[in-house]
């Protein structure tokens, strides 16, 4: 991990830390207050965000780490970990939640909302909103997907508490809105938490690589070589920032193998340079019978 990219996600893991353990404790604060187990839950949620931030952090560093004689293309997915580790935080509140909202609906209990709490939650929705478009400006100064993980949690604090705003106002006339506002707020977490593991999960299994993609590089060989060399078989690997990546290509069986090594090598550094993927190529002889 470059030095930029680091910079930025200490600076908004430390961010993050420090106002998260502020809301939550205003938050909580006034969730006693008001007697809202939807603004409760919904400060908890918040110190589930000040958790994230300190993954965040050890994410960053972790992934920052050069690659060693064990970890040989380096530590980059330990990024795409901490993203997993935040999303089935999300998840565990999201659940929390859901039992929370139908524990205060079966006892039929009403909120007792006033001006605090009001305030309160507009703080919050302003100060997690603006956290929230910070991380992401920062994800899209770096692409490092930890930071949209934890921008997808600030951002997912900041619509609960403009959901609760709502129940709040209208809360007065009907005494189910505190319950029903808290499986909103948990149904919010829980899509936030699968966008975050569905994509995480994908890239620390493998994917393949962007057809797009391949027809730029096919294209890019051909450029390079003035010959079809007939490239197939692609296969990406992530490690963070450090991406690999191997492929196929058919020569003449009878082409010395100097001449197969050079070819091999001007695509590597072609690839490398215009794509930013340290390519791996294995060459396979053409012949009438492999001929595509």
């Amino acid at each position: 991990m470059n030095s930029s990219k680091h910079k930025y996600i200490i600076w908004e893991g430390w961010i993050s830390i420090t106002a998260n353990i502020l809301l939550f404790f205003l938050k909580y604060w006034a969730g006693i207050v008001s007697g809202s187990i939807a603004l409760i839950a919904d400060a908890w949620h918040t110190l589930t965000d000040s958790v994230s931030s300190v993954i965040v952090l050890i994410g960053g560093k972790l992934s920052r780490k050069p690659a060693d004689d064990d970890h040989p293309f380096g530590h980059g997915r330990a990024e795409h970990i901490a993203a997993v580790i935040i999303g089935v935080l999300l998840a565990i509140v999201a659940f929390d939640f859901i039992i929370s909202a139908y524990d205060k609906l079966a006892s039929r209990e009403s909120g007792n909302f006033g001006t605090v709490a009001i305030v309160v939650t507009l703080v919050s929705i302003v100060t997690k909103e603006a956290m929230a478009q910070y991380a992401f400006w920062a994800y899209r100064k770096t692409n490092a997907s930890i930071l949209k993980a934890d921008a997808w949690h600030h951002r997912t604090d900041s619509l609960s508490s403009l959901i609760i705003l709502i129940g709040i106002i209208l809360g007065r006339y009907f005494w189910w809105i505190d319950g029903l506002l808290a499986f909103v707020v948990a149904a919010m977490i829980g899509f936030a938490s699968y966008e975050i593991l569905s994509k995480e999960i994908k890239s620390l299994l493998g994917e393949d690589v962007d057809p797009q993609e391949v027809e730029q590089i096919k294209q890019e060989v051909f450029l390079l070589l003035k010959r079809e060399v007939y490239i197939h078989h692609f296969h990406q690997h992530r490690y963070g920032d450090h991406s690999e990546l191997s492929c196929h290509i058919k020569l003449p069986a009878q082409m010395p193998l100097e001449d197969v090594h050079n070819i091999c090598s001007q695509i590597e550094k072609m690839i490398l340079h215009k794509f930013k993927m340290v390519a791996t190529i294995h060459p396979e002889p053409l012949n009438e019978q492999t001929k595509p």
